[in-house]
């Protein structure tokens, strides 16, 4: 059994990143920008903004995060999207969900460009996804097809079984790893709740990816010998040993499951890690994508 690193993997990228951005400003040229749109006091929510800002800092990505109040109207929430989709400053526009109850997510996502569209989820990056067009992926399951790609794991012809059927990972992973490309070309099944037997699924799993939401819902008894796990799920679970109260756990029961699998990520440290790692990634691949190539190495004038 190997552990699949999301945190070096995700490091790794980061490093790679920041070379490649230090290359453009020592040559003059624009750095890739982020704006961040948080709406309201979600404490975790400001955790992961906060995190995602430092992130950006550390390979010398520009960013900004632009708070607005819990309260305010849709309608002027729209209005700042329109102002950063025409800010030419910034190549990636992330608005952190949840948003409070009076505004329809749905609305605010199609609003964002979907060249700048670097969480993957515009209705058009979907859409070329599924037709197998170039497009920006949602971070996680892009981050998962990463993990795959850089621990050289086989997926051509594979079957891949999917528990979980999210917008965020179930649907979009199944998307990728249908796709006739390396690291994917894969059989994809796609379990969720209306299974009668779930197990009959996992068992027949080369690959078996984990999100469903429940705490180490996938036990040994679910799964064959040397297959590859990638656990999605990070929940909390009460533990009074713990000064915390509490212990971060996946879908899987690690214990059980690593005993019979030839790969599998940890939780944490796993898949978690790369979903930052991938939107710096994403927001890159939409810079270059928006500059024109000719200011990419535009030298500075003295």
């Amino acid at each position: 059994m190997q552990i699949i690193d999301g945190k070096k993997t995700a490091s790794d990228i980061r490093e790679e990143l920041k070379k490649e951005i230090s290359d453009l400003f020592q040559r003059g040229g624009k750095v890739p920008g982020l704006v961040a749109i948080l709406v309201g006091e979600n404490p975790a929510s400001q955790i992961y903004v906060k995190s995602k800002g430092k992130a950006c800092e550390e390979i010398g990505m520009l960013h900004k995060t632009e708070i607005l109040p819990n309260d305010i109207s849709e309608e002027k929430l729209l209005q700042v999207i329109d102002h950063y989709n025409n800010d030419d400053k910034y190549h990636g526009i992330l608005v952190q969900l949840p948003l409070p109850k009076h505004i329809n997510e749905d609305k605010i996502i199609e609003a964002i460009k979907p060249e700048k569209d670097v969480d993957g989820f515009h209705p058009i990056n979907v859409g070329r996804l599924v037709i197998g067009k170039d497009a920006l992926r949602s971070c996680t399951p892009g981050g998962i097809q990463e993990l795959l790609k850089r621990y050289k794991i086989e997926t051509k012809g594979k079957h891949v079984v999917i528990v979980g059927r999210s917008n965020i990972v179930g649907k979009p992973i199944a998307n990728i790893m249908v796709q006739k490309e390396e690291f994917a070309n894969s059989i994809v099944t796609v379990c969720h709740s209306a299974a009668k037997d779930l197990s009959y699924y996992t068992k027949q799993a080369d690959i078996l990816i984990a999100a469903i939401g429940k705490p180490e819902f996938i036990t040994g008894e679910m799964v064959n010998d040397n297959v590859v796990i990638i656990d999605v799920g990070i929940n909390r679970v009460e533990d009074k040993t713990n000064k915390k109260g509490y212990r971060v756990v996946g879908d899987v029961k690690f214990d059980e499951v690593s005993k019979k699998c030839s790969y599998i990520t940890p939780v944490p440290g796993g898949v978690g890690p790369m979903t930052i790692a991938m939107l710096l990634k994403n927001t890159y691949k939409a810079f270059k994508n928006l500059v024109d190539k000719n200011e990419l190495y535009r030298y500075k004038k003295n």
